[in-house]
């Protein structure tokens, strides 16, 4: 089952920033383990994790390396100046696309 998830925060949940960092970058690291995941699609401040300076550039990195999609907005980026560090921008209708050819999200 082709797997799609979606980061549109640069941390996990809400609250305490440096635990919502420190559970995101446990769950990146584990995320092998979901043998279908095909994709990751990154909006808003979630496309701050693929950019230089991340804290979980090093679990994204792997994560490319062993044939997951990155996809951050390029509309996102723009907005807060950055550049991707790992993955391909993309544009709205790539990330429905993605979001739309996957089983589960």
């Amino acid at each position: 089952m082709k797997t799609v998830v979606v980061l549109s925060n640069d941390q996990m949940g809400h609250g305490d920033v440096a635990l919502g960092q420190k559970i995101l970058r446990n769950f990146l690291r584990k995320s092998p383990a979901m043998k279908e995941l095909a994709a990751i699609v990154l909006y808003n401040s979630g496309v701050k994790l693929a950019c230089a300076g991340s804290p979980v550039l090093a679990e994204l990195t792997q994560l490319h390396d062993a044939g997951v999609e990155l996809r951050p907005c390029t509309t996102c980026l723009e907005h807060y100046g950055l550049q991707v560090g790992v993955g391909q921008a993309s544009n709205m209708d790539e990330i429905v696309r993605e979001l739309d050819r996957a089983e589960k999200v």
